[in-house]
């Protein structure tokens, strides 16, 4: 098991050693896959009385698939680093969907 203490030392030691390159642009990638409303509703929200289509966070979720394809290209393009899709996860954002 790794725990994050032993995360930060590897971070701390690659960044000793040269320059890290962070990349996660996630939006649009997210918006490149042309997903519908399905999409983001999944079979776990499927009942969902509200549009939830660009609720991109949802998609960790509905469609984790999709997220980890993502984060795959930023890996295999030489990121190191890779931000996710945690732009609406704030409540004033996550009100559009209620």
């Amino acid at each position: 098991m790794i725990h994050a203490s032993d995360r930060v030392i590897e971070l701390q030691d690659m960044l000793r050693r040269r320059i890290a390159i962070i990349d996660g642009a996630m939006g649009t990638m997210i918006q490149a896959c042309q997903l519908d409303e399905a999409h983001f509703r999944g079979r776990q929200l499927a009942d969902h009385p509200h549009d939830l289509k660009g609720n991109n966070d949802l998609l960790s979720i509905t469609q984790p698939h999709i997220v980890e394809r993502i984060h795959r290209q930023y890996l295999e393009a030489g990121a190191d680093i890779i931000e996710t899709n945690t732009f609406n996860s704030t409540s004033i954002s996550m009100a559009d969907y209620t």
